[in-house]
């Protein structure tokens, strides 16, 4: 495990010593429009798969990548870590995501957030942050982008009982947009409230395209049960291949804490 904390503990500065640099080589496009910056985003994420696999041992494998429309879309993935809020990026067009107005308080990072229209929203403001959120997502898709939704609204750990909400349902049937549903175990290797980074297989799987226009409660059941028969499977295969490589699956990734 020592061997485990070290690479971690490398893999988290280069991670962060490649977000400043990239942050710094980002400044000038706050003069063009927001595509620059997000292709500098995806540089990025593709940075860090490297440092996840030379530094880390952390393979990671897409699946179904040809399920993904080249179209205005509503993607809707399973949220275990951080990484899935960057890892995505290189897959969409002109991906936004809903994320926490707490977010774009963060100097600097947060302008970028604003700049890339990214959606925030207070999450104590009821109604009305829903309401303003479904406005705003309806009118990306409309303009031609995907909007990237977490369900459940906040990380949950592998094996945690799923608590999807509903919100997400509103803003799919308002956008008139097919859903792409998406499975990952992400929090075996790259776990919440943890800098520890453990190997293994990270699995991202892009899942069948459900058409716009369904009723709301079909809707939600076959989102639900999508996403959770599949990263259950996926987090299952994870586990069994992290008892192979370093005896036991970690107990930060099979808590969550």
């Amino acid at each position: 495990m020592f061997l485990i904390f070290l690479r971690s503990l490398v893999f988290n500065v280069l991670f962060y010593a490649v977000l400043v640099c990239l942050a710094i080589v980002a400044l000038p496009t706050f003069a063009l429009p927001p595509r620059a910056m997000l292709t500098i985003a995806g540089w990025w994420a593709k940075a860090t798969l490297v440092l996840m696999r030379v530094v880390c041992n952390i393979k990671v494998e897409f699946r179904g990548v040809d399920k993904i429309p080249q179209e205005p879309l509503v993607v809707v993935a399973k949220h275990q870590s951080f990484w899935e809020t960057f890892a995505l990026l290189p897959f969409f067009d002109r991906p936004i995501f809903i994320l926490k107005r707490q977010l774009v308080n963060i100097p600097v990072f947060g302008q970028f957030l604003i700049k890339t229209g990214m959606i925030a929203i207070d999450r104590g403001a009821g109604v009305k942050a829903l309401l303003d959120m479904t406005r705003r997502a309806r009118e990306a898709v409309r303009s031609g982008r995907q909007l990237v939704i977490f369900p459940e609204g906040t990380r949950r750990p592998p094996g945690a009982p799923p608590d999807y909400k509903t919100g997400f349902a509103q803003i799919y049937s308002t956008c008139g947009a097919p859903c792409l549903p998406i499975a990952l175990n992400s929090g075996l290797f790259w776990p919440r409230r943890t800098f520890m980074r453990y190997p293994g297989t990270l699995v991202v799987e892009f899942l069948d395209l459900l058409p716009p226009g369904l009723p709301k409660d079909e809707f939600l059941a076959r989102v639900e049960t999508a996403i959770e028969d599949a990263t259950g499977r996926l987090v299952e295969a994870g586990r069994k291949e992290q008892e192979q490589l370093i005896g036991a699956a970690p107990s930060y990734a099979a808590s969550g804490s």
